[in-house]
């Protein structure tokens, strides 16, 4: 059974993707949250499988909310489910740690499917979000720009491994870990340990 949390500030939203999802014989609506800081405290309480995240609502916005969230529990599968699809909220949102961006508008079937997708690991992108992606892939820097010794610890990263961990494998001390990392994050233009296994994957360097 997967076990999905909503978060969403319209009662009638909510409402209608809890009773859309509890007619899925696979799924099971375990809260609903009406602003940020309610979403994240469920999604910690109840560890859901998936947790539909919209952006825009009270207290605290969908994108902190998911970057609080997955500082807490890193392996939390957030999808944002939202009417927005410019491609810097898009960009925002994935960076903060979605691992998914889906559009209101979206048919049932995709949403259910989405859902699916997520909590087997998978990564659910409505189309505009994907072309949003791609567009900033090719205007990021370039994986061969990197030298070979940084390739190697974002590989690593990518693959899960600790600061301690990479060390180790590669001879060198973590302090210079932290250095490689510090300067690949600013190479290829992001702010994180998951945001930078992301653009691994999608170079080809897990």
């Amino acid at each position: 059974m997967i076990r999905v949390l909503l978060a969403d500030d319209h009662a009638v939203v909510r409402s209608g993707l809890t009773q859309l999802l509890d007619t899925v014989d696979d799924m099971e609506v375990v809260g609903a949250a009406a602003d940020g800081a309610e979403a994240v405290s469920l999604a910690l309480a109840q560890r859901p499988d998936v947790t539909l995240m919209d952006l825009s609502m009270p207290v605290m916005d969908g994108i902190e909310a998911i970057g609080r969230v997955r500082a807490e529990n890193p392996e939390a599968r957030i999808v944002v489910l939202t009417s927005f699809s410019d491609r810097e909220r898009i960009l925002d949102a994935l960076d903060a740690g979605a691992v998914g961006y889906l559009l209101k508008d979206a048919e049932p079937e995709e949403l259910i499917r989405g859902v699916r997708a997520a909590a087997a690991g998978e990564a659910p992108l409505a189309p505009k979000a994907a072309s949003a992606v791609l567009t900033a892939r090719t205007e990021q820097r370039p994986a061969a720009e990197l030298t070979p010794r940084e390739r190697e610890v974002l590989s690593a990263l990518a693959s899960g491994k600790a600061n301690k961990q990479i060390a180790r494998e590669l001879g060198i001390s973590e302090k210079t870990v932290k250095a490689h990392l510090t300067r690949v994050f600013e190479a290829i233009g992001v702010s994180d340990r998951t945001a930078a296994a992301l653009w691994a994957q999608r170079h080809g360097l897990e």
